[in-house]
Order: C-alpha cells, then sequence, then structure tokens
C-alpha cells in the first residue's frame, strides 16, 4: 500500500500536463469528508491515505504520494435534493430562507447562485416544499459549504472519521437550539431517509 499524506488543494502550482498524466481517485463525499481513508486509483494502487486531521478532500484537490506519483481527486456523483425557487409563488429569496432553517438544522447544503444541494431527506424536503419551492432528486458531485470554524475547510463533526454509512448525521442537539422545543428538533431533524421518490408536480404545493 502506497501512503499518501499531502494534498495540494486544486493542484495548485502543478502543470496541466501533469495533471493529465495523474491518475485519478472518484470519491463520494463520505469519503472525502475524512481525512483518512483507503482507496484504489484508476492505476490499480492501493492507496492509504492519512492528511492532517479536518482535512477535507474536494473534488479537483489533488493527492501526493509518498513515491511523488500525483492522483487527482474527482467528486463522485451521487444521490442529492437540488432545490430551486418557484417563479410562479415564490421569490429568490426563498432560498435564503431555505438555507437559513437548514443551516439551523445543522444540514450540510451545497450554494449555488441559483439553487441548494443537500442529501436526501423526505422530512427536509416536504419542508422545503411547503416553504414553496422545487424540490427534486438529482445525481451529481457534493461539495458543500465550510463550516466558519472548520479546519481544513470543514466545520461538523465528520470530519471525525467516524465508518456511518451515511454523511448528513445531524442529530447532534447543539446549544443553538436555544432551548426551543428540544423535541420537536430531534422530529425534523435529518433521518435515515434516502428515498429516491422526492419528485413533486408544480413548486410543491399541497403535499
Amino acid at each position: 500500500m502506497i501512503q499518501v499524506s499531502k494534498l495540494l488543494a486544486q493542484g495548485a502550482g502543478l502543470a496541466p500536463v501533469l495533471l493529465k498524466r495523474a491518475a485519478s481517485v472518484t470519491l463520494d463525499w463520505d469519503t472525502r469528508q475524512k481525512s483518512r481513508f483507503q482507496v484504489t486509483d484508476s492505476q490499480g494502487r492501493e492507496l492509504g491515505v492519512f492528511l492532517p486531521r479536518g482535512t477535507v478532500v474536494r473534488g479537483g484537490d489533488v493527492l501526493v504520494a509518498e513515491d511523488g506519483s500525483l492522483v487527482r481527486v474527482v467528486a463522485a456523483p451521487q444521490a442529492l435534493l437540488r432545490i430551486t425557487a418557484c417563479t410562479a409563488h415564490g421569490s429568490p429569496f426563498d432560498l435564503v430562507r431555505a438555507a437559513y432553517h437548514l443551516g439551523n438544522r445543522h444540514v450540510q447544503i451545497e450554494l449555488k447562485p441559483d439553487h441548494l444541494k443537500i442529501e436526501p431527506d423526505h422530512v427536509l424536503a416536504d419542508m422545503l416544499r411547503a416553504m414553496h419551492l422545487i424540490v427534486n432528486a438529482v445525481e451529481e458531485s457534493f461539495e458543500p459549504e465550510a463550516g466558519a470554524y472548520a479546519a481544513g475547510g470543514h466545520g461538523h463533526a465528520h470530519a471525525h472519521d467516524h465508518g456511518h454509512e451515511h454523511s448528513h448525521g445531524h442529530s447532534h442537539d447543539h446549544a443553538h437550539d436555544h432551548g426551543h422545543k428540544p423535541a420537536a428538533k430531534k422530529t425534523i431533524a435529518i433521518q435515515a431517509a434516502a428515498t429516491p421518490h422526492v419528485h413533486g408536480p408544480g413548486c410543491g404545493h399541497d403535499h
């Protein structure tokens, strides 16, 4: 097994020709948010990745192996919910409200100018539709926003190398809840439902 302990964010400083020749690994978000994992690259080599605690690997980053070889990281497509504003019944500000409510529940969110992406959760999907937003299931790469206090670009406890098969374990009850009905929070918090049947007609009304 080849050890990897160095990461170049987005291949900084490397010539394009070197990146083109490099091996690659395709990793989902659950793996990329860990600082220690094992993976097989496109050349069939077994890699043992040991990065500093709290490091998050993003699509486009480059791993540097102990033998000096380079390994490009590709963010794997995975099941996600894409959230967009309903032009018929809402406004782009609805996305801001959605981001606030999701963030208040410690949900990891990828922020885009015209949409949000989160991991599948039927409870949150229903909540978002009730806010007049469009929620669709997609298969895309996931690059959630890093927390403001993140070490190495990730602020949630997921930087700890837990072995959960789902990466949205946000049921931890932090003090940010300010005492407002903790039992209700547990009910609405992310549950283990990764259902693909989340498409809804129109803008999510009458569900």
